[in-house]
């Protein structure tokens, strides 16, 4: 869904650039600073010492043709608050500005690997990215911001299976995610992956000339978020 398009904005003439909307959001921080004076522990999500990866697939007879494609996320707003007698009673909100997705880095794609390690030209990237954000595949005008809330966390200290409500171009799925959760003098760790579908979201994976060219509906998705104690001002 994050890029249900991007292999045929290697095809088609990049839109112009859009300005988003302005809308009022939930503030996410609220929920934790009510907590504050309660049991558990809160921590603020550090876009600058985590890292999120996209991976976008080619299909079709074609696909030797296409792109695959690796997407990374530059800033987001995010909280956690533990309980580490009741891992259930946790609770984590995660929210990404459209427009920090960034495409293709040279750096993810070599390391990556394997058919993602291709170079790509800084104007096909670009063209990529404006097509990616425009009306036809994510909108960021009408859609800004992709959400994952907790709704449900089983499992034990440090391996917990999270139930997440995923947002995106204002559908909700909820999507079962395993993490790694470790705690050390900095603050917290977690890790994780999971697939994301287009369809699930009500997207049509894009495909053209019969599916002679096309991208894949499955995405994946890997996190290693560091989290601080506290709130962040």
């Amino acid at each position: 869904m994050f890029a249900s398009l991007v292999v045929a904005s290697c095809q088609t003439p990049a839109p112009q650039p859009v300005e988003s909307a302005v809308i009022a959001l939930p503030d996410l921080r609220q929920p934790y600073l009510d907590a504050a004076d309660s049991s558990g522990e809160i921590y603020t999500l550090d876009p600058a010492d985590s890292t999120i990866r996209l991976y976008v697939f080619r299909g079709g007879k074609a696909a030797k043709a296409g792109h695959n494609h690796v997407l990374g996320v530059s800033n987001f707003e995010g909280y956690v608050r533990l309980d580490p007698s009741q891992p259930r009673d946790s609770r984590f909100d995660l929210r990404v500005p459209v427009d920090a997705l960034q495409i293709d880095d040279p750096a993810w794609r070599e390391q990556t690997g394997g058919n993602f390690s291709p170079a790509r030209s800084e104007a096909d990237i670009a063209g990529t990215r404006r097509n990616m954000l425009g009306p036809k595949v994510l909108d960021a005008v009408q859609f800004p911001h992709v959400e994952l809330h907790s709704r449900a966390i089983a499992g034990d200290w440090p391996v917990l299976v999270v139930e997440v409500a995923v947002t995106i171009k204002g559908a909700t799925h909820v999507q079962p995610v395993m993490v790694r959760a470790a705690r050390d003098a900095q603050g917290l760790r977690i890790s994780g992956e999971f697939v994301l579908r287009q369809t699930d979201f009500g997207m049509e994976p894009f495909s053209v000339l019969g599916g002679l060219m096309a991208v894949q509906d499955e995405i994946g998705v890997t996190f290693e978020l560091r989290g601080r104690p506290g709130l962040a001002r």
